[in-house]
């Protein structure tokens, strides 16, 4: 009987993060197109890829060089409204790839998309894909011949699949592209930070905003809240950039680099006493006490209310989650609930999680959705001969799109909003929409 391949905590917690098992590496393998990957493996897939990341910049366009199988899921997007007369296309043949010749038809591309426009862009977002990572294409240059030719700024936005692996991921890299136009200003007396990581806003509720405008913080600005290309253009005159998403430190050092803009970077969590320690560090890197009390006992009473009403569930937790699924599986069990499974990509970063995870709940299986062997997954779940009981049984409620998709008959919350939640914010609004489905499903 073919199983899909897991590990338990505590096996890859002996194991170490050097010596993590070939099918967790994405490098090692194949990789199979689970729920997961389909969201975050192509740079141009579902949710905020290369594409949809690349026209951040307020009053762009995009000018997608691509062979048409690249460009395909593209003409998805064109069908919303506010991506209407957003993407263009130079479509590749195969002597374009073997040739480049289509390299010196991009700047008469660009001047072609400016004709059919009703408003010159603020900018040209040039989306190049693989082909041009493999052929050592110099995109710096080509888009300097586009400025030249258009008199609008050019910018390489690099699809690079292959790249996920390298020091600056597409994901990354797609992050300082939007970044890059921004020039340097002269700094405002009052306080002006950017709250950076990510391509939509927190949501409004987030304890964040307050608590930075307690420290006499004026403005605070969002790259998805800018409507304008004047509004973005502000963003230089921070004092500070808060980054709340480790994708988002490359950009983050170019513009200290560039415009003079230190940063301080701050992770998401889900356990309330790590939220309050980094609150209290970032007032100490600022010099000022933040009170964030009253936003510590809320979480807490939120989730000591869940438990109460529900008891000690046991949960299935998906990586298609606006969380880190082991952080937030190990705030679940420190909190006195369950986890008996986790669907997540193992780094250097939530190791650390992962090893005090294993300590509190060694037999916690960990999936890799990056493994072919997940086309198996529901084997794993029959009746062993020593438990009557089969692993599925066990679970009460799932959190992650990919979780539900691996059980579909379980109660569910997917967890991965456009909005972005952040704080003591996030982890009330979690609880209140598991507190919503169990409500539901006892209702029905």
């Amino acid at each position: 009987m073919n199983k899909p391949f897991c590990k338990t905590t505590k096996e890859l917690a002996e194991l170490g993060l050097s010596g993590l098992p070939g099918e967790m590496k994405s490098s090692d393998h194949l990789i199979y197109s689970s729920p997961a990957t389909l969201y975050f493996n192509s740079p141009g897939a579902k949710g905020f890829g290369v594409k949809r990341a690349g026209l951040a910049v307020p009053e762009s366009v995009m000018l997608l060089v691509s062979p048409g199988c690249c460009g395909r899921n593209t003409s998805l997007f064109r069908t919303a409204p506010e991506y209407k007369d957003k993407f263009f296309f130079q479509l590749l043949d195969d002597t374009d790839i073997v040739t480049g010749r289509h390299l010196t038809k991009i700047p008469q591309a660009a001047e072609e998309l400016l004709e059919v426009l009703k408003k010159k862009p603020s900018a040209i977002m040039i989306c190049i894909t693989c082909v041009d990572a493999l052929l050592g294409t110099d995109m710096e240059r080509v888009c300097r011949k586009v400025t030249e030719k258009t008199g609008v700024p050019a910018v390489a936005c690099y699809m690079y699949a292959l790249t996920r692996e390298m020091r600056l991921p597409p994901m990354a890299a797609v992050r300082t592209s939007v970044y890059s136009l921004l020039e340097k200003q002269e700094k405002r007396n009052s306080a002006d930070i950017n709250i950076m990581g990510y391509f939509t806003p927190l949501f409004d509720s987030s304890e964040i905003y307050l608590l930075m405008r307690s420290l006499g913080v004026k403005n605070i600005r969002e790259l998805s809240r800018c409507e304008t290309f004047d509004d973005y253009s502000e963003m230089s005159k921070a004092n500070f950039n808060l980054v709340l998403n480790p994708e988002a430190r490359a950009a983050a050092q170019n513009m200290q680099e560039r415009l003079g803009i230190p940063f301080i970077e701050l992770l998401r969590l889900y356990r309330i006493d790590k939220i309050h320690n980094q609150y209290k560090s970032l007032g100490d890197a600022l010099g000022a006490k933040l009170d964030d009390s009253v936003y510590y006992q809320n979480a807490r009473k939120t989730i000591d209310d869940f438990r109460a009403k529900y008891g000690a569930l046991t949960f299935s937790v998906g990586e298609i989650t606006n969380a880190d699924p082991i952080e937030l599986s190990l705030m679940l069990v420190e909190e006195g609930f369950k986890v008996s499974e986790i669907f997540a990509t193992v780094g250097e970063l939530n190791f650390r999680f992962l090893k005090r995870l294993a300590q509190l709940s060694p037999d916690t299986k960990v999936y890799s959705n990056l493994s072919p062997t997940m086309m198996d997954f529901g084997t794993e779940h029959s009746k062993s001969l020593n438990d009557e009981t089969s692993d599925k049984d066990k679970i009460d409620i799932c959190i992650g799109s990919d979780a539900m998709y691996y059980h579909p008959d379980k109660p569910a919350v997917e967890w991965c909003d456009d909005n972005q939640p952040f704080g003591y914010d996030a982890v009330i609004k979690l609880f209140e929409r598991l507190d919503e489905m169990l409500s539901r499903e006892r209702n029905n």
